[in-house]
């Protein structure tokens, strides 16, 4: 897989992605800044690298299986899994501005 072709699927993986919303908070998990790193091998094999915002958080149990659904779904992607880190933990400045803004927090 060449860089053009590895960056068009991971344009197509961030608009699935931003399908996905926190319960809590109305705004998806790539611009409340819950994921980390999108690695894609040369056999489009995905592994995405996230958070939540908090450990406690109620959808811990069910947004990871979600997410590799999902991803797993899109089109030119061959397999897709989720690893949980807390390493950065969340804040919420992590956020894009535009959530922030959504948010009233700018």
């Amino acid at each position: 897989m060449d860089i053009e072709q590895r960056n068009a699927l991971e344009g197509k993986i961030i608009e699935m992605l931003k399908t996905i919303f926190d319960p809590e908070i109305p705004v998806d998990i790539y611009e409340l800044g819950l994921i980390y790193n999108i690695g894609i091998d040369n056999d489009a094999a995905v592994t995405i690298l996230m958070t939540l915002t908090s450990p406690s958080c109620p959808v811990a149990e069910t947004l990871p299986p979600e997410v590799e659904q999902k991803v797993a779904s899109v089109e030119g992607v061959a397999s897709a899994k989720v690893e949980i880190t807390w390493d950065p933990s969340w804040e919420k400045s992590m956020m894009s501005e535009a959530a922030q803004l959504e948010l009233g927090f700018l």
